[in-house]
């Protein structure tokens, strides 16, 4: 008696398979494309009506701080550190989500562990 194998089975990788392996090869192309080119943007925030204002890149660098006179009190010195820690951690909130935007287009919104 003979045993009969599925179709495909036996007679090497299969072309889907290879296709599949293409296609994640794609992926992962595109996904370290746009690492890239985010890296590179610019994103900024605004807070205290525009008292401070601050421009990071895509590697959390700050490019620019834009401080009003008007806010600088000798007297409250912590209300303007309050003031360049909210805008910081809102340009950051900014890129993280154009980044998790950019990245769901990329992945049809599979979740890749150790990706992003």
């Amino acid at each position: 008696m003979k045993a009969r194998l599925p179709q495909g089975m036996g007679k090497g990788p299969s072309g889907n398979m290879n296709q599949m392996l293409k296609q994640a090869q794609k992926m992962q192309d595109d996904i370290t494309a746009l690492q890239a080119e985010l890296e590179e943007r610019e994103f900024s925030a605004s807070v205290g009506g525009g008292a401070v204002e601050i421009t990071i890149n895509g590697k959390r660098n700050v490019l620019d701080l834009k401080i009003k006179p008007e806010v600088v009190d000798p007297d409250d010195v912590e209300m303007l550190q309050d003031l360049i820690m909210s805008a910081f951690n809102e340009a950051v909130h900014n890129l993280d989500e154009t980044s998790d935007a950019e990245m769901q287009k990329l992945t049809g919104g599979v979740s890749i562990p150790g990706l992003f």
